[in-house]
């Protein structure tokens, strides 16, 4: 049993915009974002393009949602497709964190993603009423000035915000949480993975346990959690309590775990040489990343996904190595072991590399093995800066100029987008 009495109290709002991509879209056409049929794809010229988004009656009345392909989209003269402006959504989505300014100030913001911010509006409440009355100013605003709906939850922490939000909120436009609803509201919740914070594969651990629903979860054994899932089996058990101590002030970098880019390719991929060129694109990505926030990391997770023409799977596989890196071409080799040892020869859509068990970047121990491993780690910092003052595509590896390579291509995008 929880005691409530001895939580923060806070008022947080969760806002976030309705099909964010799709609504931007749909106004700039000068359609309701609500009672339109658009989706936002990729490329419009490839019938296997992903859907980055889709207008609320997309998803109702065809079921096309965002991850489905472009081929799934009937042939239906009511239907737009269109490619995503992925500058405009940026700017969008900047003026509308401007507008949260109006309320409160840029500390107790929070910008979860380009479409969905937390607010802490504990400081507002004498300026402008209550937390829902908060709610439905900033919300009605959005409405007039932008012409894009969103629902707004409302919570006692960060995480009861966005549990609201996702769970009642999104149909109701606004709805607001506090301690007391969690056994009524959140306790019935399955399957698992509908619980933010819940993959599937945690999913499948926790029904391998007996564990269904959040309020089974709330009433396991505190202990057996925490000895089966460790630090994580503690935060499962009081998130299904609607427990969150996470400071909506606190920087971003303190929760960064881990360093990481995934990959859908453009078309399948059977050469290994070909596969190898994009591995390595892939590490001088991920390894830049860590770099630009001065972060190394012990352990490289490596993941291939298989074409559906091979009937989907393939596999994910991690290594930790003793010295924490951020030199691609440790990267590079680890990652070469790891498909070596776990390729099958089957068609690749899918890549992923991340970089996790992370560190400062501050030393570097030598070995006599590798003398100039110095020399590699500030050749990547001398790369980066290179490419910060003259752009991208300044200085590419050789393999980025080969049929393989993806990176000229992907230089020219924003966010993985077109702009």
């Amino acid at each position: 049993m929880v005691d409530y009495s001895t939580l923060p109290q806070h008022s947080i709002l969760c806002v976030d915009m309705k099909s964010f991509y799709a609504s931007c879209s749909a106004v700039m056409l000068g359609l309701d974002p609500l009672n339109c049929y658009l989706a936002v794809v990729g490329d419009v010229d490839r019938t296997g393009s992903v859907v980055l988004a889709a207008s609320p009656k997309m998803k109702t009345e065809f079921g096309i949602k965002t991850g489905s392909r472009m081929f799934e989209i009937p042939n239906d003269p009511r239907i737009h497709v269109v490619e995503p402006k992925m500058g405009t959504y940026l700017r969008i989505s900047t003026e509308i964190t401007r507008l949260f300014h109006r309320y409160v100030p840029k500390e107790a913001i929070h910008t979860y993603s380009v479409d969905e911010s937390f607010l802490k509006v504990d400081g507002a409440l004498p300026l402008w009423g209550d937390a829902y009355t908060i709610a439905k100013k900033i919300k009605d605003e959005i409405e007039r000035e932008f012409q894009l709906p969103c629902a707004v939850g409302i919570g006692p922490n960060l995480l009861l915000a966005k549990l609201c939000l996702d769970l009642e909120a999104k149909k109701k436009g606004i709805a607001e949480w506090k301690y007391e609803d969690v056994e009524r509201k959140l306790w019935p919740l399955s399957p698992l993975s509908e619980m933010w914070g819940i993959g599937r594969r945690m999913q499948k651990n926790l029904n391998g346990m007996g564990i269904f629903t959040v309020g089974q979860l709330a009433n396991y054994s505190l202990e057996k959690l925490e000895a089966k899932f460790g630090v994580m089996g503690n935060q499962l058990y009081y998130h299904a309590w609607g427990v969150d101590l996470s400071d909506i002030g606190a920087p971003i970098m303190e929760g960064q775990i881990s360093f990481g880019k995934s990959q859908i390719l453009l078309r399948d991929y059977k050469e290994e040489k070909e596969i190898k060129h994009v591995i390595l694109e892939m590490c001088e990505e991920v390894a830049r990343r860590a770099r630009s926030h001065r972060k190394a990391g012990r352990t490289v997770s490596f993941g291939v996904g298989y074409s559906q023409d091979e009937f989907g799977g393939g596999f994910h596989r991690s290594r930790t190595v003793e010295e924490p890196t951020n030199i691609t071409m440790d990267l590079y080799r680890i990652c070469l072991q790891l498909f070596k040892e776990n390729y099958s020869g089957k068609t690749v859509r899918q890549i992923s590399i991340a970089l996790s068990n992370i560190v400062d970047d501050k030393e570097m121990q030598l070995t006599l093995f590798d003398p100039n491993r110095w020399k590699k780690r500030e050749l990547g910092y001398t790369v980066d800066s290179l490419r910060r003052k003259f752009g991208p595509k300044s200085l590419l590896r050789a393999v980025s100029y080969t049929e393989a390579g993806t990176a000229v291509y992907r230089s020219k995008l924003l966010g993985g987008h077109k702009a």
